[in-house]
């Protein structure tokens, strides 16, 4: 699956993205490579948290998970 992030470069120098389709994923590198390796991880982490939650939410219910495929 393909992310858009916005990246900007902050006065210090460092490089600071936020993706778009999940806002809460924020990193920062001190080289574009650096973020990028970062908003992976963020991005990865922010996906892993919404699908605990969601889960959670359905715990006591009955309900078929499925997985589909979204054509970019």
């Amino acid at each position: 699956m393909e992310y858009k992030i916005i990246i900007e470069k902050d006065p210090s120098g460092w490089f600071v993205g936020q993706c778009l389709q999940y806002p809460e994923a924020i990193s920062e590198g001190e080289t574009m490579e650096e973020l990028i390796d970062n908003m992976r991880e963020a991005i990865e982490l922010v996906i892993d948290k919404n699908e605990e939650e969601v889960l959670k939410s359905h715990i006591h219910k009955n309900y078929v998970r499925e997985t589909i495929q979204i054509p970019v």
